[in-house]
């Protein structure tokens, strides 16, 4: 593993917060079980021949400019001929995943998982038994390097800078950040560097001559209000290495969902669409006045024969958005019906459960989906919540864009 900034003779003093992020997560276990595919360009995610994103691209792929959640037919331009496609196994990476959470809870209960690659841990010294943060973190890379994969960590004394520290010293790398060192490590970074900045709203800080860490964290509340809203005051604060939010174990419900078992069946996509988006509004909804963000999310249909039939897609982070939710939930029902087929039930689900930490996810203008949420969009989801509570579940929903059922040919 790859350190830097490492003094195994100081002593830590205060709260020692984990980042750990693993390194191309879904390429790694693709390469993991196809040795053949090490050292070459991978690509996990939808075909290329159809609407599909790119999942997830290991490192080789990514020197030639492709990355997550980028258009498939875009990445296939940009991929070499010797680029290898994968479908997502979603089954296979929770495997590897539950491995390597059953690696953080042997060094801390207090564990926080933020996706299905990337969690938390507060190892505190004395705090449930813990003693070296340093030593834990190196613990944990080599634990986790034995599963065939490997992780990027960051130390530091909260959980921004832990976030910006994993991202230093990618791959395998781990990066510490001593206490009292927080303010000195942050105020050359970019500022893109700190979560809940996005590419349009730091193009608009450079346009104002705010291209650091430094730089923002220098502007007064006021300012930094008009600039990037209601939230501004909080980025300030995390430019400057100040962040006092918790590690939040997982929450303790395990799953929120809602089934529609309809009357007569369903046989037409608009009928499907309008059932889904009424069953993801609720599903998000509830994850909202739970305060939970889900990272997995579950179809269950039960066709006019009988025949039931369930499947799941995982999220790169949590959500409570219906719209996102709603949107995973067509897709994966399109794989799954052709047109005219009878539908006698619809679920819609959400699992993986955690905390909404209010704190790091903070919403901006320009971050994609699962990455953050639009203010716009998140005081668009208060309104529609204050509605619902004032008029019941059932007042407002999502509009039908327009299911199609699947195409053999993608």
């Amino acid at each position: 593993m790859d350190a830097k900034q490492i003094n195994s003779d100081k002593l830590w003093q205060g709260p020692a917060i984990l980042h750990v992020d693993l390194d191309a997560f879904f390429a790694a276990v693709e390469q993991l079980d196809h040795p053949e595919w090490r050292g070459k360009p991978v690509i996990v995610g939808g075909s290329p021949k159809g609407r599909g994103v790119v999942s997830t691209a290991s490192y080789e792929a990514r020197r030639y400019g492709i990355r997550s959640a980028m258009p498939a037919a875009r990445a296939e331009r940009l991929a070499p001929q010797d680029a290898i496609w994968a479908r997502p196994r979603f089954e296979r990476y929770k495997e590897i995943s539950d491995q390597v959470f059953d690696i953080f809870h042997d060094a801390t209960p207090l564990v926080q998982p933020l996706s299905i690659d990337e969690a938390f841990l507060d190892v505190t010294p004395g705090k449930h038994g813990a003693q070296d943060p340093v030593k834990i973190a190196v613990w944990i890379a080599e634990q986790v390097s034995q599963l065939g994969i490997t992780c990027s960590v960051g130390l530091a004394s909260s959980k921004t800078v832990a976030k910006v520290a994993s991202d230093r010293n990618k791959p395998c790398g781990l990066t510490v950040v001593y206490p009292g060192q927080e303010k000195a490590f942050l105020a050359e970074l970019p500022v893109e560097s700190l979560s809940g900045i996005g590419p349009k709203t730091a193009t608009r800080l450079r346009s104002m001559g705010i291209a650091t860490l430094g730089d923002l964290a220098a502007l007064d509340e006021s300012t930094a209000s008009e600039v990037l809203g209601q939230h501004g005051d909080i980025l300030v604060r995390h430019a400057a290495g100040l962040d006092e939010s918790k590690v939040r174990r997982r929450s303790t419900v395990k799953s929120v969902s809602n089934e529609r078992t309809f009357p007569a069946d369903i046989h037409n996509a608009a009928q499907i669409e309008s059932a889904l988006n009424q069953l993801a509004s609720k599903v998000a909804g509830r994850l909202r006045r739970k305060k939970t963000t889900g990272t997995t999310i579950h179809i269950k249909v039960r066709f006019s024969d009988f025949t039931t039939r369930t499947l799941q897609q995982a999220l790169a982070s949590g959500t409570d958005d219906e719209k996102q939710i709603a949107e995973v939930a067509v897709d994966l029902v399109r794989r799954i019906w052709s047109e005219g087929v009878g539908i006698r039930l619809l679920g819609v689900g959400v699992t993986g459960l955690n905390l909404r930490d209010e704190q790091l996810e903070l919403p901006t203008s320009d971050e994609p989906i699962g990455q953050g949420r639009p203010q716009s969009r998140e005081e668009l989801l208060k309104g529609v919540d204050a509605i619902r509570e004032r008029f019941g579940e059932d007042a407002i929903f999502r509009g039908v864009a327009g299911l199609k059922p699947k195409n053999p040919q993608e």
